[in-house]
């Protein structure tokens, strides 16, 4: 059977983008097979390139998500500029911006501009807080976003809320506006007709809130801050292990927890325990269900904790750091590893977690520079060298 190609193949995208909410929308797109040509400042291209220098030099957030893409470094503020934008847009299929509120429509790269003019066009507007609305002009980075959507409210322990540790309202806009693409690349099959798709940072995470906030509009409360402990299940959290290992065990019902006693703490009589022997129960002393779950695991390394949790059927986890992530050994056995190449040389990176058998494997391209492409890409539209050395001459190209 012949292998199917990457299902965006033949996809032009334009991204006038920066930061981590379009990038990683369109970096997606890239991965399944489009092209990506993403539009950068002439003077220092996307601030997230200044972001650090841990990927050997390069920014880890524009490492993450900016591989696969064509550079191209031009001064929108300047119509010649502008005009080079505009006649890349016309060849494409999708446009995806998340400029500053208003600037977009300022230079006519909104969605509704463009699309107007071009009614095959897909084009995507991500906003902090969306078009209108009393904070539709204020800035929106992701930890505000986090803060403002109660995510920081529900994360953290009893007597600290704290920020998720990645950029979630990023992630989660990212990720609503790469559907939606494809949501709107199939109504496009259908009718001919393309059309803006609009995200907002702050109604994508308010989304993803989804248990709190139902939770609390009604039940009237909102969960409470646990930090790895379950609010309503005990026992359910992350024990140290005689290693120096932490290991994070869910006990699911009263069978799970006689199992537990009898196989892991060794004291069969706590399953039948009135004080432990219902979840209700062990809620209700859940220190002292805690301290004699801890005093079992404290005596094992992290390796018999988990065997020991595993014969005896009960559902574990290590509580793995960064670095143990990038060893993780059901990565490797998948082989989900690429090398990707960049400015300084191959880097690791995962493959997408969107797996598609009996096709092409998803794209995993190079991290491009600041304006590797330009030339390449103004001269594929029609544009001379002459032009081009006076667009460079003049700064408005990189």
């Amino acid at each position: 059977m012949d292998q199917l190609p990457l299902p965006l193949e033949g996809i032009t995208v334009v991204a006038v983008e920066q930061a981590v909410a379009a990038p990683f929308a369109t970096r997606q797109l890239a991965d399944l097979g489009a092209r990506v040509i993403k539009v950068e400042r002439v003077d220092g291209g996307d601030f997230a390139r200044g972001y650090d220098t841990a990927a050997r030099g390069l920014a880890s957030h524009f490492v993450w998500c900016n591989r696969g893409k064509e550079s191209v470094a031009l001064d929108l503020k300047d119509p010649r500029g502008l005009a080079v934008v505009r006649r890349l847009v016309a060849g494409a299929d999708v446009f995806v911006q998340n400029l500053a509120q208003g600037a977009a429509a300022r230079l006519g790269l909104d969605a509704a501009t463009l699309c107007a003019a071009h009614p095959r066009l897909v084009a995507v507007d991500i906003s902090g807080y969306g078009a209108g609305g009393p904070y539709a002009d204020k800035r929106a980075y992701d930890m505000l976003v986090q803060c403002e959507a109660g995510l920081v409210s529900v994360t953290g322990t009893p007597e600290q809320p704290v920020k998720a540790g990645i950029p979630a309202a990023d992630i989660a806009a990212g990720m609503y506006a790469f559907s939606g693409v494809l949501a709107a690349l199939v109504r496009r099959g259908a009718t001919g007709r393309g059309g803006p798709v609009e995200v907002s940072m702050l109604e994508a995470l308010a989304e993803w809130m989804g248990h709190p906030l139902h939770h609390a509009l009604h039940g009237g409360t909102a969960p409470d801050r646990t930090g790895l402990a379950h609010a309503v299940i005990a026992p359910y959290d992350a024990y140290p292990t005689a290693d120096g290992g932490r290991v994070l065990l869910s006990v699911q019902n009263d069978r799970e927890w006689r199992r537990l006693a009898e196989q892991v703490l060794e004291r069969p009589e706590l399953g039948e325990d009135p004080a432990f022997a219902t979840n209700a129960a062990r809620v209700a002393h859940r220190a002292r269900t805690d301290a004699l779950v801890g005093q079992a695991l404290g005596g094992l390394d992290a390796d018999e904790a988990v065997r020991r949790l595993e014969a005896a059927g009960i559902a574990c986890a290590r509580l793995r750091d960064v670095h143990e992530l990038a060893g993780h050994p059901q990565l490797a056995a998948r082989e989900r590893w690429r090398e990707v190449g960049s400015p300084v040389g191959p880097l690791r990176a995962l493959l997408p977690p969107i797996t598609l058998p009996g096709g092409e494997e998803p794209r995993v391209g190079d991290v491009p520079a600041l304006g590797e492409h330009t030339g390449a890409v103004l001269r594929a539209v029609g544009m001379t060298d002459d032009e081009i050395a006076a667009l460079r001459r003049d700064g408005v190209a990189a």
